[in-house]
């Protein structure tokens, strides 16, 4: 076995092909989520491949329920190696349209909440190579009118993980971040599987710190 990964904002696109990934590598898999009914229909599809995973569920927009969460995967299923986040709020909305409580609102799962787990698991990584992954976006880089708050969220957390990763490099944790610049569809290259792979790409190099997917 590689080690845990854990993947926080599991669900059937992206977030459930990089646990795939890392699973079919030999790690074990954690799978985080509000959504336990849904949650168990996803371990049922990871025992079919023989791949040995656990769910847990966590609320990302509460730091308590986030540190409960992470408190649960260590006594139960010890040392994080991998910790991957990939909660967002997608919806659309004009930034001349957003109340204070919808932006708030965004920043606590698109931003704050990707702090609050990565600090569950620096302490442990320290001197282990752990690593911690983000999933970013092209409106990060490109903000678009029309998705204003995840524009603000997406830039957030590409910031958030370009600089953790320039603080703990010499702490010898990992850190990078998978900036996606279109629609995740089945079909296309920006099929989940496919993005999958520059999660292991980043994992496995340890070099860049951010892989620009684009076309």
């Amino acid at each position: 076995m590689n080690g845990l990964l854990v993947v926080v904002g599991a669900g059937p696109g992206i977030g459930n092909h990089v646990a795939k990934k890392f699973g079919e590598q030999g790690f074990r898999v954690v799978l985080v989520s509000r959504d336990r009914n849904k949650l168990e229909n996803y371990l049922k599809e990871f025992n079919e491949k023989n791949i040995e995973a656990f769910a847990v569920t966590a609320d990302v927009a509460s730091r308590e329920s986030i540190a409960h969460a992470f408190k649960e995967i260590k006594d139960k299923y010890g040392q994080i190696n991998v910790m991957v986040y990939n909660a967002a709020l997608v919806a659309d909305g004009k930034p001349s349209e957003l109340t204070r409580e919808e932006l708030y609102q965004h920043f606590q799962i698109d931003v704050q909440g990707a702090l609050d787990a990565a600090l569950q698991v620096i302490p442990e990584m320290m001197g282990n190579e752990g690593t911690m992954l983000f999933t970013g976006g092209g409106l990060g880089l490109h903000p678009a009118a029309d998705y204003a708050a995840l524009s603000i969220g997406k830039a957030g957390i590409r910031a958030l993980a370009l600089s953790l990763a320039e603080e703990l490099k010499p702490k010898g944790i990992f850190v990078g971040t998978v900036t996606i610049t279109g629609f995740v569809a089945e079909g296309t290259m920006f099929a989940p599987a496919l993005i999958a792979d520059q999660y292991w790409e980043l994992y496995k190099n340890r070099t860049d710190h951010e892989i620009i997917y684009s076309e």
